[in-house]
């Protein structure tokens, strides 16, 4: 009754994987995040956040944006970028029949948990090319500091 199974082509734990590839893929943009401090993959605009023992680095990546349409805030430990990314499509007459459209367009925000070491008194923002690089420093008294030994 079960032999189906133990000689399922490529092994059933195979296309077990496989299966939970496709499930995982599928639902990759229902709202869950890929870490901690991210949301779902899809969201606009997309970032990226390191850091280096100085500095938390966050980059957005908002080709189209204006940049006098940004607004970026810290409150709290939370980076808040906001702003509006205005529709670019041809003007429409009522001939225009449209069967893709997949810039987003609008307003929206993104929110990202910095860490405690964050100094918001401090922090520097560029746009260029698309691209929207935000520094933050950390706190003088959270960085390692070398002891000489005598």
């Amino acid at each position: 009754m079960y032999e189906s199974l133990v000689n399922f082509p490529g092994g059933l734990l195979a296309e077990f994987e496989r299966l939970q590839q496709e499930l995982q893929q599928e639902f990759a943009n229902v709202g869950r995040p890929g870490s901690i401090r991210a949301l779902a993959s899809g969201a606009f605009p997309a970032i990226n956040v390191a850091s280096t023992p100085t500095s938390i680095e966050v980059y957005a990546f908002a080709p189209g944006v204006d940049p006098a349409k940004l607004d970026l805030q810290i409150e709290q430990g939370l980076l808040s970028i906001s702003g509006e990314r205005e529709a670019d499509a041809p003007e429409d007459n009522g001939t225009l029949s449209t069967y893709a459209n997949e810039r987003f367009s609008g307003r929206f925000k993104r929110t990202i948990s910095l860490s405690k070491d964050a100094d918001p008194d401090k922090v520097e923002a560029r746009y260029r090319d698309g691209v929207l690089h935000i520094t933050v420093a950390r706190q003088a008294a959270a960085q390692p500091k070398r002891i000489t030994i005598q």
